[in-house]
Order: structure tokens, then C-alpha cells, then sequence
């Protein structure tokens, strides 16, 4: 068995999946099989993928399913890793430059030890250029939330879990008629149980895509109310300050004015600190309409 699996979901993206596949290819170390969730592509991906297959370069499979959204193909990947090590690598990424040689000897430094839910590193630019700041030279351990909030990290990393842990926890709820659900949920739940073994090495080259989520957050938002109520009542739940807690306060409320949700306030964890934001969320909630008027 390999050691590791690298997932991408992909929807209609075969005209830029090609730069992740070479960057596998490219890899010294190849220890891991590279799992593709199709989420519902209607382009020729499916072909395409069979072409690389049939190469035989690397270990591919290749799963199809309905369009679920993201995070629906997070939860087909979770289901189907059977390898120690996973690893999510988006269809508009690459693998960064010997990215599974600097992961497995990661491994085997944190091998055994069950405090570490797995490794954190970097994400690079396509010019290389680390996203964000690094992280403390002489940290040994971490927690995600601890990352940003304690150690003033910023920019986005890269995850490489333990597949034990990340089974253990609930899937992303499916939502119908959306397609999103922030993946945060998740790893705010292994944060309450698990350390994260941290690295100041590139594991993965982003490109933010004008179709990507990254760069449509607002209309995302209003596509997508009951997957971010969901993920901003646990947000609040386990924030572990006021701000926090006020902040997804806010987003809790516009998300559940989009949503029509009467009884928002009996649902949320933290009441007064969601009655305090009324004012904001229904501020926040206009605000979105009128930054996407026209696209609904």
C-alpha cells in the first residue's frame, strides 16, 4: 500500500488539470496514489484522466458522483483513502517541488506519536512566493486555530492529515440545491482533539482562478446560506473568544435572513451573543445583495 493519497476534486476543470497530473509525474518520491474525484464534469475529463491512466506513470484512481460541491467531494475522498496520509491538492494546484519526499520524512519524525492529527505547511504562488507569512522557526506543534490566532500566521496552508483521524469525525451535511460547505468545519473539530506537526516547506503551488471559490467569497455566500449557517453556528460553539464569536454571530445572521429561518436565534449556541448581532448581520446581509445584484 502507499503511503500516501493525494485527492483533487475537480468539476469541469480538464482544460487546467493537466498542471497538477505533470507536477505528480515531476515528483521523486512516488510513494502515493493521486485520487480524482470527478463532482458531476460534463467536459472530457473523464477521458482525459483514462488517457493518463493508461500511461501508467503514476497510481491513479478515478471516482465519478453527482455534483455535490466541494466539500461533497471532500467527503467521497475521506470515505475511499485507505492509504496512512492524505492530502488535498486543488484541480487548479500543483504538487509543490519534491512536496511527497519533504511529506513522508515529515512522517516519519511524527510516526506514532497520536497527538498530531497530521502536518501543516506551505503554499507558494506560481512565481514561488510563499502565500502568506511563514510559521515560528522553533514551533513543534499546533493547532490550526492557534496558527492564526496565537502565532498571527497568515495566508493559506496546506493540510496533510492522518486518514484515521479525519474518518473518526461526521461528514459534510449536503445541503439541497447547494453546493458548499466551508471545509474549516472539519478542521475546527480535529483542532479540539488533535496538534498539527508544522513545516516551513512548500507543499503545494497555488493559483487562485477566476472561477474558483477563493475569489467569489460574496456570491458564494448568498449561493450557499444554509452550508455556511451550519459551518458558522459550529464556529461559534468552539470559538474560544468574543471576537470570534461575535464574528460568526454576524455571518450566522445574514446567512439565515438568505436562508428564511425564523427560528435562527433557538438555533444558535451562543443566544445573546446572535441577538447582539442582529443589527450587524442584517448590515452585512444587505451588503451582499447589493455587491451581487445582478447575479441572481
Amino acid at each position: 500500500m502507499k503511503t500516501l493519497t493525494v485527492f483533487t476534486p475537480t468539476y469541469n476543470r480538464a482544460y487546467c488539470l493537466n498542471k497538477c497530473y505533470e507536477s505528480l509525474i515531476n515528483q521523486s518520491n512516488q510513494d502515493f496514489k493521486w485520487l480524482i474525484i470527478d463532482d458531476g464534469s460534463t467536459d472530457d475529463t473523464e477521458s482525459l484522466v483514462n488517457s493518463w491512466i493508461q500511461e501508467n506513470k503514476i497510481d491513479i484512481q478515478y471516482h465519478y458522483q453527482n455534483n455535490l460541491g466541494m466539500h461533497g467531494g471532500h467527503n467521497a475522498a475521506y470515505r475511499l483513502v485507505e492509504t496512512p496520509l492524505n492530502v488535498c491538492i486543488d484541480s487548479d494546484d500543483a504538487m509543490g517541488e519534491e512536496a511527497v519526499q519533504k511529506i513522508l520524512d515529515t512522517w516519519q519524525i511524527i510516526k506514532g506519536d497520536d497527538k498530531y492529527a497530521g502536518i501543516v505547511g506551505l503554499d507558494a504562488d506560481p512565481s514561488g512566493k510563499i502565500i502568506g507569512t511563514k510559521m515560528p522557526e522553533d514551533l513543534r506543534e499546533t493547532t490550526l486555530y492557534e496558527l492564526y490566532n496565537k502565532h498571527k500566521v497568515q495566508g493559506d496552508k496546506k493540510l496533510v492529515y492522518r486518514t484515521e483521524v479525519v474518518k473518526k469525525y461526521p461528514a459534510y451535511p449536503i445541503f439541497e440545491g447547494e453546493r458548499f460547505v466551508p471545509l474549516g468545519y472539519l478542521y475546527q473539530l480535529i483542532d479540539q482533539d488533535y496538534k498539527l506537526y508544522p513545516i516551513n516547506e512548500v507543499l503545494c503551488d497555488v493559483e487562485y482562478m477566476p472561477d474558483g471559490s477563493s475569489l467569489n467569497i460574496l456570491k458564494q455566500y448568498r449561493r450557499h446560506p444554509n452550508g455556511f449557517a451550519f459551518s458558522r453556528k459550529s464556529r461559534m460553539a468552539l470559538a474560544e473568544n468574543f471576537k470570534d464569536k461575535f464574528k460568526n454571530a454576524i455571518h450566522y445572521v445574514s446567512s439565515s435572513i438568505f436562508t428564511k429561518n425564523g427560528n435562527f436565534l433557538n438555533e444558535s449556541p451562543k443566544k445573546l451573543t446572535t441577538i447582539a448581532a442582529i443589527p450587524f448581520g442584517v448590515a452585512l446581509n444587505l451588503y451582499i445583495r447589493y455587491k451581487t445584484k445582478g447575479e441572481f
